[in-house]
This record gives structure tokens, C-alpha cells and sequence, in this order.
């Protein structure tokens, strides 16, 4: 069976045809290319707009943050000189008034700290100094640092002892920060009961710290937002404490920086247990040997 014959002519209007559709899949794919550029130019544009607006907003942070500093601490020593009745004795309503101030010039500057400490992380500005330290020095510090604020007999604030020595390469006063929030917390929250604190060694290069209270509890719709910036729980009595509720989403961002991860386990009405697990050698930069470096301030 012979095969149909075709033309020179065939052939060249075939050629001409896919010519033409190669030249407009040509110009199809430079006008995509020239979209996508577009697309990566105003991206790139949105970028550094978002860059300056995130530096701008914690520049403001950082001045508004020092700013509120000195009449903070002005109006606290106020309040100090008159419960002191260094200017003559106070009514029963003075004393009280004034002291309201005082707490409520506490909780001011608690916020501002915040502010500042966020600020300071957004912009990159803080620096890890690890060093070794003892877990039974760290823990003796917690106790004597809240102490003086374990204003309620209803609820007691406990250190379970770590067992024997157990050293840690890490920036302490960072952890020791992320402990402080995460028992500021228990306690705010509890009304009766205990604040507890642990340490456990995993086993596996990392370490796990965990404050447990036998507060209000979490409700699981809101453990996913919970160490989010300006995260408040809906509750009585979240509502009748004030705070920016920063704390928890600091205390991530110091976690991330030291390596490691914080956790959260809570049910509404049974209390919460708050954790953060770190490296024992933070980020693989301990040295070899205790003796090679020196102990962190404070211990």
C-alpha cells in the first residue's frame, strides 16, 4: 500500500504553521516572564516596606519603652515615701489608695518591660552569653526572687530539688526569664493550691523545665494561641488581671534562641503545666570541659 504523496507546498505552509505557533508560544512566554518579574520586583518592594514598618515599630517600642521608665520609677518611690510615712502617718483609706497605686504602678512597669524585651527581640538585639551553672543555684534564685511576692496563704510556690548535679551550658538568665514568666503566670492564675517547678533530664542531650499550678486550666481551643503576642484567655478572672500578655510569647522567642522549644498542658478547670526544653549544650557550642570556661554572673 503506497503512501498518499505531499506536496512542497504542503510542507511549507506545515512549517509556516508551526513557525507562527512557536512564535507566539515565544511571546506568550516572555510576557509570563515579564509578569513574574513584576510579581518578584513588588514582592520584593512589599519586603522592605514590611522590613522598615517592623524596624519603625520597634524603634517606637524601644523609646516609648525607656521613656515610661522615669515617671514609673518616680511615682513608685512616691508611693514608697508615703507608706513609709516619711511626710506623717496615713489615714486607713490613704494607705490603701496609695498602695493601690503602687500595684498598679507595678503592673505599668511589668508591661513596659515587656514592650522593651519584644522590641528587643524583633530587632535581633539580644545576645546569648551560655555558660555552665547548677540547677540548684538557678532554683535557689527563683525562690528568693518571688519570696517577697507570695502575697496569698492559699497557694504555695514549690522547687522540687534536682537530683544530684546536674550542670547546664546555656544563657541562665534567659532561662531564668522564661521560668519567671511562666510562674508570674501560675500564680496570677491560681487562686488555691501550688505552683510547682521542675527539672528533668531527658536523656537524649536535652533537659525539660515545667511549671505546674493547680490554677484555672486552658481550654484546648485556645492552647494554639496561647504563646501568641497579646494573647488574653477569656475568662473572670483574666479579665480582673491586667497585663499585655506578652510573657508567653517572649518566653518562645527566648526558648527559639537558646535552641530549644516550649510546651503547654492544660485543661479548663485542672490547672496548667507550662515547660520549655532546651539543649543541655546550647546549640552544640559547649566546651569540652567545665573548667574552660566561667560561670555565669550571679552563681
Amino acid at each position: 500500500m503506497s503512501m498518499p504523496s505531499v506536496s512542497v507546498e504542503e510542507l511549507q505552509a506545515e512549517l509556516a504553521r508551526k513557525a507562527a505557533e512557536l512564535t507566539a508560544l515565544q511571546q506568550e512566554l516572555e510576557e509570563t516572564n515579564r509578569g513574574v518579574l513584576a510579581l518578584y520586583a513588588e514582592l520584593d518592594t512589599q519586603a522592605q516596606q514590611l522590613q522598615h514598618a517592623t524596624e519603625l515599630k520597634s524603634r517606637f517600642l524601644a523609646y516609648m519603652s525607656h521613656e515610661f521608665r522615669t515617671p514609673i520609677a518616680a511615682i513608685r518611690s512616691l508611693a514608697r515615701l508615703l507608706l513609709d510615712r516619711v511626710d506623717g502617718p496615713l489615714s486607713e483609706e490613704q494607705e490603701k489608695q496609695v498602695k493601690f497605686i503602687q500595684s498598679t504602678t507595678a503592673e505599668f512597669a511589668e508591661m513596659v518591660d515587656d514592650l522593651l524585651d519584644l522590641a528587643k527581640v524583633e530587632a535581633g538585639r539580644v545576645e546569648i552569653s551560655p555558660a555552665w551553672f547548677e540547677l540548684v543555684d538557678l532554683f535557689s534564685a527563683l525562690r528568693g526572687m518571688f519570696r517577697p511576692v507570695l502575697n496569698n496563704p492559699d497557694v504555695v510556690l514549690l522547687f522540687e530539688e534536682p537530683q544530684g548535679e546536674l550542670p547546664l551550658y546555656t544563657d541562665d538568665k534567659k532561662l531564668s526569664q522564661i521560668l519567671r514568666n511562666f510562674i508570674s503566670n501560675a500564680l496570677k492564675f491560681t487562686a488555691k493550691g501550688e505552683v510547682r517547678v521542675s527539672a528533668r533530664d531527658n536523656g537524649n542531650g536535652t533537659m525539660t523545665f515545667a511549671v505546674s499550678d493547680t490554677g484555672i486550666g486552658i481550654a484546648p481551643e485556645f492552647h494554639h494561641a496561647i504563646f501568641q503576642d497579646f494573647a488574653q484567655l477569656d475568662s473572670p478572672i483574666q479579665k480582673r488581671l491586667r497585663g499585655t500578655g506578652l510573657g508567653l510569647s517572649l518566653s518562645k522567642r527566648l526558648a527559639a534562641l537558646l535552641g530549644g522549644t516550649v510546651g503547654l498542658q492544660s485543661e479548663l478547670g485542672k490547672g496548667s503545666t507550662f515547660s520549655v526544653t532546651l539543649p543541655v549544650h546550647e546549640l552544640s557550642t559547649a566546651p569540652a570541659a567545665r573548667g574552660e570556661t566561667h560561670g555565669s554572673d550571679g552563681h
